[in-house]
């Protein structure tokens, strides 16, 4: 055997054995979390993609309080296109980076209505070039308002616990998703990360993790990399 080739069955026994820790984590969140779900509240795709955009750099919990108000006056993408800005920031105010996401959801909302007839598009290249759209927001809608695994929501949580749990030694979040495609079947790409995040915020926390009563706890690496 080469030294070449040495490297490519090192690689590949690697791969085989982080696939392993995958299923068996997968398997525990699994049991752990069987309820996990999107905690954004929503009842259409319209009112998961303003969602999302308006979690960015916030907590879910927050968003949740403002946006009852707002998809009570704001039914249709022609309604975000048409207020004024200041009107709309108003409505954000209680939102980190009001200013910023009022201007992204109204240049959003406009192209939706000029463009898809009010109707959110279900592709990601179309997704992400909506204002304030990127691959998590768009994993985001496609995944839990349509159904579609487009690929894998890497927030802050999931990046966290994947280079934790020993998925992954990338710190740049498209880098950690390609990982995680390849190790997570697609068909659960979607559920993989509510996993995560719900550990996250329940168990994993940045600050305090519990790891003594983690269902994890012998099987993870810390705050190793794997």
């Amino acid at each position: 055997m080469t030294k070449k080739e040495g490297k490519g069955v090192k690689r590949s026994k690697g791969m085989a054995e982080k696939i392993q820790r995958t299923e068996r984590l997968i398997e525990t969140l699994k049991k752990t979390y069987p309820e996990a779900h999107c905690e954004l509240n929503y009842t259409t795709p319209l009112e998961l993609l303003i969602a999302t955009i308006l979690s960015a750099q916030c907590t879910d919990v927050l968003v949740n309080q403002v946006t009852p108000f707002l998809f009570k006056k704001y039914k249709s993408a022609n309604d975000y296109a048409a207020v004024s800005l200041s009107e709309l920031e108003n409505d954000l105010k209680r939102i980190g980076l009001f200013r910023s996401k009022a201007k992204n959801i109204q240049s959003c909302c406009t192209v939706l209505r000029d463009r898809y007839q009010g109707e959110v598009p279900q592709t990601l290249e179309q997704l992400i070039e909506l204002g304030g759209v990127g691959r998590k927001t768009a994993n985001v809608v496609l995944g839990n308002a349509f159904g579609i695994e487009s690929g894998v929501v890497v927030d802050t949580h999931v990046s966290r616990l994947a280079q934790r749990m020993g998925l992954t030694r990338e710190s740049d979040p498209k880098k950690i998703e390609l990982e995680l495609m390849t190790l997570v079947k697609k068909e659960q790409w979607t559920i993989f990360s509510h996993w995560m995040i719900w550990h996250g915020r329940r168990r994993c926390k940045a600050r305090n993790p519990d790891c003594e009563n983690c269902e994890w706890e012998s099987h993870c690496l810390k705050r190793e990399i794997a």
